[in-house]
């Protein structure tokens, strides 16, 4: 089978690492020193970028709490992360399936095994972001701002009048003009050139951290610096539902465990019965009329 070439990717992340040319002959312990050390730069990096971050999380939030959604779109490392985010808000902030859809490239089997050729596809992009409306966000991952499939995603998204955003790793990507902001992470090069898994990956994995976190403590999924929306499906969850009960409150825990009780398990319609000290009944209208922000709804039933 003959090598045919193709295209030579212009990024930072492909560039030799001049701080890790002996790391193939060094002994493990200061491998490990050189590849923690590229690891300290990441915060760094990461916080260049938040004021992009700012504009991305408000106009998030303002559009799920609309009715709109939030797509990513990655492939290999970056669609894998993209998904693993998507997945976890599910049981972390008890938000309903399909509000937050992450799109990998060549789908569920590539999750665990390449398919080949999908990260190239424009076409293959264009069509997972087929469900992509007006009011919705997409947000394309690539390390090397340039992947095909994304690019095709958010040419597809930007024509369907969705806010587009890119978060690659690479200040100067091919694809920043597609997008209404671009958050460029300059990661710099790989501790290994010949892979985006280590810096960049980890970059992209503390931005939609940030990210998606910021916008569920912003819709209300949070009380202070509690999970209150915690879906309490297991042993360990329930005790940690009461754990936050007694925190948010300072009371008993005898004196939680019965709220939750009256409430039927509902741990944000128990803390604000506490709070305010009302029924059930009137803890869940007051979070109704709030959009389910506890602050607000003890206000709420306070001032009736």
């Amino acid at each position: 089978m003959s090598f045919v070439p193709s295209t030579r990717v212009e990024s930072p992340t492909e560039r030799r690492n001049p701080r890790t040319l002996d790391i193939d002959r060094v002994p493990t312990a200061e491998l490990l020193q050189l590849l923690n050390d590229e690891d300290q730069l990441l915060p760094d990096a990461v916080r260049a970028v938040l004021p992009e971050l700012t504009r991305v999380v408000d106009e998030t939030t303002a559009r799920l709490a609309a009715g709109g959604r939030l797509h990513y779109f990655g492939a290999g490392t970056s669609g894998r992360i993209a998904v693993m985010d998507a997945a976890e808000l599910i049981p972390t902030f008890s938000l309903p399936p399909g509000v937050v859809v992450a799109h990998h490239a060549g789908g569920q089997a590539a999750l665990t095994l390449p398919v080949e050729g999908t990260e190239d596809s424009v076409e293959l992009g264009a069509r997972d972001a087929a469900a992509v409306g007006p009011g919705d966000v997409a947000l394309g991952l690539t390390a090397s701002g340039r992947t095909p499939f994304v690019e095709g995603a958010l040419r597809a998204a930007r024509e369907a009048g969705a806010f587009t955003v890119l978060l690659s790793a690479n200040p100067d990507a091919l694809l920043a003009d597609l997008v209404d902001v671009h958050l460029g992470v300059d990661t710099g090069p790989e501790a290994i050139a010949g892979s985006t898994r280590l810096k960049a990956a980890t970059a992209q994995k503390m931005v939609l951290n940030s990210m998606s976190t910021a916008v569920m403590v912003s819709l209300g999924h949070t009380y202070s610096n509690l999970m209150v929306d915690v879906a309490a499906a297991n042993g360990k969850l329930r005790g940690r539902v009461v754990t936050i009960l007694v925190e948010a409150t300072g009371l008993d825990e005898s004196v939680c465990v019965d709220a939750l009780a009256a409430a039927g398990g509902e741990l944000k319609t128990a803390l604000v019965c506490l709070l305010s000290d009302c029924a059930p009944t009137a803890a869940r209208a007051a979070l109704e009329i709030s959009g389910g922000r506890v602050r607000t709804a003890v206000e709420t039933v306070r001032s009736t």
